[in-house]
């Protein structure tokens, strides 16, 4: 039986796994770019604006949600077009609901941007 490897080199290679995950969907999916792009410019937008603490946690945890959110549609998309490649209702069912799932963070997060910035423009 091979030696189990130890607790922190476990969490290593499963840090190394998400970061080559999160590079994956930053290098072959165009949602996930422009969804990047967008992050940036409202991180800038923050120091520019001079956004408190509380106002960067909520920019930062919206930003998180909804690039998780699109990666989690992703794989979802790529499992069920796996699983059966041809058109299927219950397919499309799926894609759609995790679509959903995306657009919902996505209000969520403009809401959450328009709070922060809407006062400090105008």
């Amino acid at each position: 039986m091979p030696k189990k490897e130890s607790f922190a080199i476990n969490r290593i290679k499963g840090a190394q796994y998400a970061c080559k995950g999160a590079w994956l969907l930053l290098k072959t999916e165009a949602s996930i770019k422009i969804q990047f792009a967008i992050a940036i410019g409202m991180t800038a937008a923050g120091f520019y604006f001079n956004i408190s603490s509380t106002e960067w946690m909520i920019q930062i945890l919206a930003i998180g949600l909804v690039m998780s959110i699109e990666g989690l549609n992703t794989a979802i998309e790529a499992i069920a077009d796996f699983i059966h490649p041809e058109h299927h209702p219950k397919i499309g069912f799926l894609k759609d609901v995790a679509a959903g799932a995306v657009f919902i963070a996505s209000v969520s997060a403009t809401i959450a941007g328009i709070i922060i910035y809407f006062p400090k423009m105008f």
